[in-house]
């Protein structure tokens, strides 16, 4: 293996533990975002109120499209993924309303 071929494999390994670590770092801050919609889920169906809440969604995308600017990351790419864990948290405190 040449200098520079070993010198990219090093670059090449760093790069991939720091993607590992902050894989794991999603993971975990997943798991307590939904601790809490789980906490606020059980909160709507003891008072009765709806699973989904159109406003504070829209905000919310709308302030997760604001970050991923300032961060530099698609806000089409963040309003996506805000979606996605929108209607799982809405599926889960539609469970708990059952």
């Amino acid at each position: 293996m040449t200098d520079t071929a070993a010198r990219a494999a090093e670059l090449l390994k760093g790069h991939r533990e720091s993607i590992d670590r902050l894989d794991a770092v999603l993971v975990f801050t997943l798991a307590e975002r939904f601790k809490h919609t789980q906490s606020v889920g059980q909160l709507k169906a003891e008072h009765d109120l709806p699973p989904s809440d159109p406003l504070r969604e829209s905000q919310q995308i709308e302030r997760l499209q604001r970050l991923a600017r300032e961060a530099d990351l698609d806000p089409e790419f963040a309003k996506n993924f805000l979606n996605f864990i929108i209607g799982e948290v809405i599926q889960h405190h539609k469970k708990h309303q059952s």
